[in-house]
């Protein structure tokens, strides 16, 4: 049985005999967010697809606006947990528990910091390449359990391993979250081997030894059906909880700006989440407000508001079976209390509506690409660094990647950790540049 006690540290990774030596009015956890807001790969997913391209006329969400959002519902997830839990738990007083809604929300900033380019098919096509693709002829020279990393590329693994990061000749170089924080990330406690057909794993075979001592410090709950599998952290429960309740309501949103949904249809996929009595209050509101976009906003915060409170009750009551590791599937698919099948419904019509509409379809194709093509071409520099063009292509790469590592699985790792790092708009440009379609411009 895990317990909050030790579930919840302050100690840095990295750096775990550092003491602060001047007094703040932040906590560590505080700290955690504000490092992570500050960060280059936080402030380069406002140039990453989350659904839907990148704005033209209509602004819609990216990566970072949508974890800026998660972070929010995030917060107020675990300010309102640990609220009940001290309210019943008064020993827990003297534990970090008042800080969850902190280490929730700086966990909720960093989920999809491991996210490629082009939205959930830049993992696809960094999957593909090598279980499909050119990436093929790399099989031989690869570990299975290396390999298996390659040919199931998760965002969630990639996340993990850019935060547990610490660069060379550096004392204090890095992200040197809390232990807490990072153990708040990792959706999936197991390695790529246990992956299974939905291709989801928590770190790569690198960062192994990383996990498994954030996970023994923290008490997390050992599973025996295999070597490295653990039972979530209590509180990844809470940033996959912010997740579902953002991307499905601001997905809606944004279809609805784009008119893809109309009017109608977004505002009953809204009200289907609510009883007769309390749709007859805010259809009464709706007519008060005129312009239809804020009329889907204050659905959608509507909608947000019951989720979150929702899901807090479900966490509450389950919270023995989560500590002992026994709870499955997301917290919103646990919410009996909605009419029937209400978020069901809402994620059937968003798969058949938003995700396969044609604008969506089209950038997973220019991901697949794009990201294909970059992979090949620098796969085929670190095979062959000798080549004057390799040179050329690695010569590209920032110091900060071991791209001229003598470990062939490590420059193959650098490769994924450089592409995976890009912006859209970065990995088209270099992808047209170094097809010729266009050339730089000197200043």
């Amino acid at each position: 049985m895990m317990n909050w006690n030790q579930l919840l540290s302050a100690k840095r990774f990295g750096l775990e005999e550092y003491h602060s030596e001047h007094p703040e009015n932040r906590s560590e956890f505080q700290r955690d967010y504000d490092r992570l807001i500050f960060s280059a790969p936080f402030r380069r997913l406002q140039n990453k697809t989350q659904v839907f391209p990148l704005p033209g006329s209509i602004f819609v969400h990216n990566r970072l606006t949508h974890s800026l959002e998660v972070s929010c519902v995030g917060r107020s997830l675990g300010n309102d947990v640990a609220r009940a839990l001290l309210a019943s738990q008064p020993e827990l007083h003297e534990t970090f528990l008042a800080e969850i809604g902190s280490i929730v929300s700086a966990a909720c900033l960093a989920h999809d910091l491991g996210n490629p380019p082009f939205g959930h098919s830049g993992e696809r096509a960094i999957s593909t390449f090598f279980s499909e693709g050119g990436g093929l002829t790399l099989r031989d020279r690869l570990t299975d359990a290396e390999w298996s990393d390659l040919t199931h590329f998760e965002g969630n693994a990639n996340a993990f391993r850019l935060l547990t990061h610490q660069f060379e000749g550096r004392r204090r170089g890095g992200f040197v979250l809390t232990y807490s924080t990072l153990a708040s990330i990792v959706k999936y406690p197991y390695s790529s081997s246990l992956a299974g057909k939905k291709s989801k794993f928590g770190f790569f075979t690198t960062e192994e030894d990383s996990f498994r001592r954030i996970a023994e410090e923290l008490g997390m709950q050992k599973l025996n059906d295999a070597p490295l599998k653990y039972a979530r952290h209590p509180l990844v429960y809470l940033v996959e909880a912010a997740d579902d309740i953002c991307y499905q309501m601001m997905d809606l949103e944004d279809a609805h700006k784009l008119k893809i949904m109309t009017t109608a249809e977004t505002q009953a996929l809204m009200l289907s989440f609510f009883t007769d009595e309390r749709k007859a209050r805010m259809q009464k509101t709706l007519q008060i407000v005129s312009d239809t976009n804020e009329q889907i906003a204050y659905l959608r915060s509507c909608v947000i508001g019951l989720l979150i409170r929702e899901c807090t009750r479900v966490f509450l009551e389950n919270q023995q079976a989560i500590l002992a590791g026994t709870f499955e599937g997301p917290l919103i698919r646990h919410i009996d209390s909605l009419p029937a099948s209400a978020y069901e419904h809402c994620a059937d019509v968003s798969f058949e509506r938003i995700y396969r509409s044609r604008d969506v379809l089209d950038i997973e194709l220019a991901g697949f690409r794009i990201i294909g093509t970059l992979l090949q071409l620098m796969t085929d520099a670190v095979c062959a660094p000798e080549k004057a063009y390799s040179q050329l292509l690695i010569n590209r790469v920032s110091s900060q990647y071991k791209i001229n590592s003598p470990v062939f699985h490590e420059r193959i790792q650098a490769v994924l950790d450089y592409i995976s790092g890009m912006t859209d708009v970065f990995a088209l440009d270099l992808y047209r540049k170094i097809n010729g379609n266009s050339l730089p411009t000197i200043s």
